[in-house]
């Protein structure tokens, strides 16, 4: 696995089927100094000693008078786009048939006739790039214009109702302080200011009603049932115009949460009046409320103000419902939730035909809604698109192919002349296939295929590219989607509470937004070309990184960012993932003996990002990669300018230091550094024999263990260190035990009130934990806690987190891998002051030191409330210590940990004479 690859996977995440820039980027002219390609007479290369001379030309652009699209105007490039776009034989490229057009959309019987009437008369499936939608629906809905405007803040701290987290009530908070405005709910009451407040909510449960029949005006009132089997907080609705007091439903249960305290502790009363009628005697019926509050003289102070942040609330939970009556399914109502959202605090990252175009989805049916989402979120974003025309399949068929079976596929394949693939591999048989429909040999091929598949649909790529962008918006990452509010609505993830504060928003405006988009376009092509082989693109894709990263506009954004170059900030802008691009290159060119290719990235990594936490990894590159090409001078004077950056650390300053030592020997160096006793300093080593399973090399080691079972080197050192090492107890666990400990006592710490860090209800750590930052501008909280630590109180801390947190997420916590007791014995051993060291060193640079820690963990008693603890490397037979290792272990003994490294070796072999 070349390094940096899967960090660039996550920074994907789920692979998009229409990338709308790909065209521009791979066909842009790239201005670079470097040249990885041989072939530079493509008008796509352009030297240094050329870029003035092609600047003007490559800036222009026309556009294509068969597809619309812009071109860049060099003749090669215009004749190649001419040639592509007759060969498909229609003048205008044909997309996805849209929802409504499969009549899946809530109309009336003349509306769908007159748009079948429109479709036979008029080309309805024709459209332009994706620039050139026009104001349709999210499901592409043709002429179908959004009729709301949306006031920007009425979507604004909108929260995942069905994750019953805690929704704060600090005024100061714009997400947990609902603004609502409107006469329906007022926010602005408080049960001790006003005599009467209303809101606006659903009936459910009407199968457990006596009044099937219900009309508009109808009067009801409120009335609790503790005895309710199924929640105790339930709020059955009575019918106010009949004498008997029929029973119509109960209020919903999000909502019953906090209105039932404030009926029962603070003698509030509800009455209504029905405001919807259902159309079926079992739907959810509309109603308004108003509470009338009865005095009394026993208030005090805490009684209102738990009163009113019980009522806000209340407002809170019928605001977010406003719009999706219980009958809406939970992944219908998050997707509602998550659009809702996005366009609430990021309206401005949209353009006004895009803000319609989302806005729209409101306005579909609720099969329509669902029958969209389900679709987006198969594979592949659903099935693809058919018409009777099949010029429309030239670009999916593909696509369609892999919607067959392998027998369907032998079918087809059969018609064909007999050198045709008809093996069992379905990928074999598609490419066999694909082969005579391009050559001509099969022209009907598209038509077979859609007489076995019918009529097929896919969400459009306008939709795709939208929705795309408001869930990178929403969660801020590529490995969380849509699935994750179905992983809490499951009760299967559960995310820690804490206050959302947002102060400044993370693109400033479209134009970051779109470059930052684009850059991970670039990331995805290149990822593809790596799996395809593709060699030739890859180059490519480097080049182009390069080029981006180091131009004029990133470099405005990287002189931007410079200063918040140790907060999250730097993550999300284009220069920064264009870096991990042609990280990603150099691993790739290092691979291939491309030293010289490498040194001049690196370098120019280096020369852009000068407050980076990756600069001692670049750095360390850099040096080895000069002594590949036999340039040890210059090699050992990197590493010792290396030394000299604040931003080089951990494990590469380890390994610069060593470097030093290694090269800076006499005549190079007559001087010994101030560092060579410390980084020389012995560290005690064990050595452990066993009886080895298999002695292959570039395998694991497996040895048989005391009981005569297959184990590891971890387990067969722990069974020594439990026998004749000592009677230790101890698990294997690496850096996991470490990072559960640090988890727990900095809980609160971790989810405190800090402006930006949190932005959504799905995040398990601030965002800013492996910055600089995190340290700083909580280096009170911290320190505070440290003390606490140091003072020996650290497992009355873990254990109170271990109770209220249990199960929650949170980054490096690991409920399952280590038990409550085990963390116990292990502070308990290690100590107060080793284990505040500990502590802090992660809280000021968690990033660095959050991996590499010692395998085992191992501790033993010498009182009920005494005993120590020992930290263990072990290593098998062909194994060294890594950089980031001894990095740890030298770190460890500064804070006053034992520490050894046990070396596993094979038992001698004694041959009987």
């Amino acid at each position: 696995m070349l390094t940096g690859r899967d960090s660039l996977n996550r920074l994907i995440g789920k692979r998009r089927r229409y990338l709308p820039n790909r065209e521009s980027l791979l066909s842009a002219p790239i201005q670079s100094s470097l040249n990885l390609c041989n072939d530079t007479k493509n008008g796509k290369i352009i030297p240094d000693d050329e870029t003035e001379k092609g600047n003007s030309k490559a800036a222009r652009l026309v556009t294509c008078p068969i597809c619309g699209s812009d071109v860049p105007g060099d003749n090669h490039m215009i004749n190649s786009h001419l040639d592509a776009c007759l060969a498909r034989g229609t003048k205008r490229k044909l997309t996805q048939r849209t929802l409504l057009q499969l009549n899946f959309s809530a109309q009336t019987k003349d509306q769908n006739h007159s748009n079948e009437t429109k479709l036979s008369t008029t080309n309805m499936f024709s459209e332009g790039p994706v620039e050139s939608l026009e104001q349709n629906s999210i499901c592409g809905l043709a002429n179908y214009v959004a009729v709301e405007d949306y006031n920007s803040n009425h979507w604004r701290s909108t929260e995942n109702t069905t994750s019953h987290q805690r929704i704060n009530c600090d005024e100061k908070t714009p997400l947990s302080s609902p603004h609502i405005n409107g006469p329906e709910h007022d926010v602005n009451v408080t049960v001790d200011g006003m005599s009467e407040a209303t809101l606006r909510t659903f009936i459910v449960g009407r199968r457990y009603s006596d009044e099937k029949e219900i009309k508009i005006g109808a009067h009801i009132s409120l009335s609790r049932d503790p005895n309710n089997v199924k929640d105790p907080n339930a709020i059955k609705v009575f019918s106010a115009d009949s004498g008997c007091c029929k029973v119509l439903g109960y209020l919903p249960k999000e909502l019953s949460e906090y209105l039932s305290p404030l009926m029962e502790k603070y003698s509030l009363s509800f009455e209504g009046f029905v405001i919807s009628a259902p159309k079926h005697s079992l739907d959810v019926v509309q109603i308004k409320i108003t509470y009338h509050k009865i005095e009394s003289d026993n208030e005090n102070d805490d009684d209102i103000e738990v009163s009113t942040c019980l009522w806000k609330r209340a407002l809170h939970v019928a605001r977010s419902a406003k719009g999706y009556p219980s009958s809406m399914i939970k992944y219908q109502c998050n997707f509602n939730l998550l659009i809702q959202e996005v366009l609430g605090n990021s309206r401005h990252l949209f353009k006004a035909d895009e803000i319609d175009f989302l806005e729209s989805f409101s306005m579909l049916s609720e099969d329509s809604q669902r029958l969209f989402v389900r679709l987006y979120m198969r594979k592949d974003n659903g099935y693809i698109c058919s018409s009777e025309d099949t010029n429309e399949l030239h670009d999916a068929i593909k696509d369609i192919c892999n919607l067959l079976t392998v027998s369907e596929l032998r079918e087809i394949s059969c018609v064909l002349p007999k050198n045709c693939h008809r093996g069992s591999r379905k990928q074999k048989v598609i490419a066999s296939l694909l082969c005579f429909y391009e050559d001509g040999i099969c022209p009907f091929l598209p038509k077979m295929i859609l007489d076995r598949t019918g009529l097929c649909i896919r969400v459009a790529s306008k939709a795709e590219h939208l929705i795309w962008r408001a869930e990178r918006l929403f969660f801020l990452n590529g490995e969380q989607d849509l699935s994750a509010f179905l992983l809490v609505d499951l009760g299967i993830v559960k995310y820690p509470t804490y206050n959302c504060i947002i102060a400044e928003q993370i693109f400033s405006g479209l134009c970051d937004l779109l470059a930052y988009e684009e850059a991970i376009e670039l990331a995805q092509i290149m990822d593809q070309s790596l799996d395809e082989n593709n060699i030739e693109l890859v180059l490519r894709c480097i080049m182009i990184a390069e080029s981006r990263m180091s131009s004029s506009s990133c470099k405005a954004v990287q002189s931007i960012t410079s200063e918040l170059a140790n907060t999250f900030h730097s993550c999300f802008s284009a220069s920064w993932v264009y870096s991990k691009v042609v990280l990603l290159g150099i691993s790739f060119l290092e691979r291939e003996q491309r030293f010289n290719d490498a040194i001049n990235l690196l370098r120019r990594l280096l020369s852009c990002f000068t407050c980076d936490s990756r600069r001692g990894y670049w750095t360390l590159r850099l040096s080895i990669d000069l002594e590949h090409m036999g340039c040890p001078s210059e090699s050992l004077s990197v590493a010792e300018g290396g030394l000299l950056d604040s931003w080089v650390r951990a494990g590469s300053r380890v390994a610069l230091q060593r470097r030093v030592l290694r090269l800076g020997k006499p005549p190079r160096r007559w001087k010994i550094p101030s560092f060579s006793e410390s980084i020389k300093r012995k560290i005690t080593e064990i050595h452990v024999q066993g009886r080895p399973l298999n002695c292959e090399i570039g395998m694991k080691s497996w040895f048989y263990g005391e009981d005569g079972e297959k184990c590891g080197v971890e387990q067969l050192a722990l069974q020594y260190y439990a026998g004749e090492g000592g009677g230790w107890h101890g698990v294997h666990t690496e850096s996991g035990i470490w990072l559960t400990i640090f988890g727990l006592l900095m809980w609160d710490i971790l989810f405190s009130d800090v402006p930006d860090v949190f932005r959504s209800r799905f995040q398990n750590a601030p965002l800013d934990l492996a910055t600089d930052s995190f340290y700083i501008v909580r280096k009170n909280l911290i320190e505070s806690q440290l003390q606490k630590i140091y003072d020996g109180m650290a497992e009355e801390i873990l254990i109170t987190s271990w109770e209220s947190h249990v199960g929650t997420v949170c980054r490096g916590v690991n409920w399952d891998r280590h038990s409550l007791s085990e963390l116990r014995a292990a502070v308990t051993c290690i100590g107060g002051p080793c284990l505040a060291h500990l502590c802090r060193h992660l809280a000021q640079d968690y990033g660095s030191w959050s991996s590499g820690m010692p395998d085992l963990l191992i501790w033993r008693f010498h009182s009920e409330y005494r005993g120590e603890a020992k930290l263990v490397e072990v290593k098998g037979p062909r194994d060294r210590l890594s950089e980031q290792q001894r990095a740890w272990l030298l770190l460890l003994m500064d804070c006053g940990f034992k520490v050894e490294v046990c070396k596993v070796s094979a038992q001698p072999v004694i041959v009987s004479t």
